[in-house]
């Protein structure tokens, strides 16, 4: 269904560039020009058929638009990234003991680094000069 209005939209698009450009614009343009006063394709008479083709073209290009808009979120399932659990995490090879990433403690960082998580030492003592602080 999807590749049917794709095909449709994409016909769309290349008639309605092509009725765009073969209006007249006020340099002339690529407009069409010629013919008699009384024909059909005078420059009043193609400017009011090129100006509804061009109404209904964009018209109906916005109509698949939609279409295409409405067809690709159909199956699209809601997501959420402020929720803790993951709809289906991969699982670990067979016979590996490390956690999936984000269980832990410590943080995604500490797991990536394959440190444990970091706990505050106590200050070091300095084993050389201090520098002097005023008081």
């Amino acid at each position: 269904m999807q590749h049917v209005v794709i095909v449709i939209h994409l016909m769309l698009v290349l008639a309605l560039i092509g009725v765009v450009l073969l209006q007249r614009s006020e340099g002339g343009g690529l407009g069409i020009g010629g013919g008699g006063a009384g024909s059909f394709m005078s420059s009043r008479g193609a400017g009011n058929v090129l100006t509804r083709a061009t109404a209904i073209l964009a018209g109906l290009f916005f109509m698949t638009s939609l279409i295409l808009s409405i067809l690709a979120g159909m199956n699209r399932a809601p997501t959420s990234i402020l929720q803790g659990n993951t709809p289906a995490a991969p699982a670990s090879a067979p016979g590996s003991t490390t956690p999936p990433l984000g269980t832990g403690g410590g943080g995604l960082l500490n797991q990536l680094g394959g440190g444990q998580p970091a706990t505050p030492a106590a200050p070091a003592t300095p084993s050389g000069p201090q520098v002097p602080q005023s008081k």
